[in-house]
């Protein structure tokens, strides 16, 4: 069953019949719901719970965490000693290891984020990185949109702008904008599973 256009996102009684909320995005269906009886503005128990505050770490530490670190470990090293613009030693050292710290709190975010997603742990909320896309992956399934498309094209950005921004400094963009589209669609999901979306009026 679809609803049609222009019904705005929030909780609507599921069309599968079952007794429960299910969230429209304003497009389709998510996999978000919501048993009856329970306030569409309230926390909706442990799970949703565990799954709001591991969106919200994600949101506010781990896209910094590992996009930041990842673009500042990328900027130490285009300008490292002995290179042809350097900084001074101790910056570089400094730098590098500040950089070092932001990837290892966004790689442990992302994994407890993927844990709460997954309800388990996997090998995918382990694995430095993987983990990071493992995230994007599970938000967007949790949305009801697919991720290919927007995961690789993170990727591409991604690498383009290690290899490349020497080259090419405007680069210096690409993490701006892969940390932008991972955040608008945490905070979407987020707003759902928080219960935080409009009321649900019968």
């Amino acid at each position: 069953m679809s609803m049609a256009n222009g019904v705005p996102p929030g909780w609507y009684p599921d069309p599968s019949g079952q007794r429960r909320w299910r969230v429209w995005t304003g497009t389709q269906w998510s996999h978000v719901t919501r048993d009856y009886g329970r306030p569409a503005t309230a926390d909706v128990g442990r799970g949703d719970g565990a799954v709001a505050l591991a969106l919200q770490r994600m949101l506010r530490v781990g896209v910094v965490g590992v996009v930041g670190g990842l673009s500042l470990m990328v900027n130490v090293l285009v300008h490292w000693p002995g290179t042809a613009h350097p900084t001074p030693q101790w910056f570089a050292v400094t730098a590098s290891g500040l950089a070092t710290a932001l990837l290892t709190v966004g790689s442990f975010v992302s994994a407890e984020t993927v844990r709460a997603l997954r309800g388990r742990w996997t090998v995918d909320a382990v694995i430095p990185g993987i983990n990071f896309l493992a995230v994007g992956a599970l938000v967007a399934a949790r949305l009801g949109r697919t991720s290919h498309v927007r995961t690789a094209a993170e990727v591409v950005l991604l690498v383009i702008f290690t290899t490349s921004s020497r080259a090419a400094p405007w680069l210096d963009l690409a993490p701006v904008v892969v940390a932008f589209g991972r955040s608008a669609w945490l905070s979407v999901l987020l707003e759902q599973t928080s219960g935080d979306g409009d009321a649900v009026t019968s």
